[in-house]
């Protein structure tokens, strides 16, 4: 049986939609990755333009402007990325400890990587070129405390946690911000820093006992 044409230009143009849409998705992943490579190269020298990172990634200034409609909207895009991937990895971490003040400790040591060596130099990169990210916004720059705190839920409830929820954005707002400061003053975490955290999150956890 002969397929009905609409049918047959629907499918078709499914296929066509579909095509463009990896090829968009591909040119956003070497967007983003051009520009943490340009912003990691740059450090907190000179902040990265356009201009740069459309040369890094080979691609056209009509492929950054398809996707992206500023340079802030790019690192809001890099931040958003970044803190999702840092969430699968913090999450996988956790998993691997079969009690509450395991799976804590995983999350400290996990959200802290973040501030040792190579990583944190690209970690500090791409925070320093937030810049006026979030001017002329009342939400301001992205935060990774949400999507991490949420991991804190679980594990602070079966600490006793009166309200595991805020118990965890605190925690989480706190990690967050010892890390920025290591950041900023180039310094590594070390073991004595993950201890002090971690103890600062179970207190945290079992202040509603």
């Amino acid at each position: 049986m002969t397929e009905p044409a609409d049918d047959l230009a629907h499918r078709i143009a499914q296929r066509t939609l579909a095509k463009r849409g990896d090829n968009y998705a591909n040119e956003v992943r070497c967007l983003l990755d051009a520009a943490v490579t340009v912003m990691k190269r740059s450090g907190t020298a000179s902040r990265a333009r356009v201009a740069d990172i459309v040369a890094e990634s080979g691609l056209s200034n009509d492929a950054f402007y398809r996707h992206f409609k500023s340079k802030d909207a790019l690192v809001a895009a890099i931040l958003e990325d970044g803190t999702a991937r840092l969430r699968d990895y913090v999450e996988h971490q956790m998993n691997k400890e079969t009690t509450p003040e395991g799976q804590v400790r995983r999350w400290v040591e996990g959200v802290m990587s973040q501030g040792a060596d190579d990583v944190g130099a690209a970690t500090r990169a791409v925070l320093w070129n937030t810049g006026s990210l979030g001017e002329n916004s009342e939400a301001g720059p992205p935060s990774p405390s949400a999507p991490l705190a949420s991991l804190l839920r679980a594990p602070f409830a079966e600490l006793g946690s009166a309200d595991p929820e805020f118990d965890a954005n605190l925690a989480a707002h706190a990690t967050i911000g010892i890390l920025a400061d290591h950041l900023y003053r180039r310094v590594a975490p070390g073991p004595r820093d993950i201890d002090r955290i971690t103890a600062f999150c179970l207190r945290t956890a079992a202040s509603g006992r």
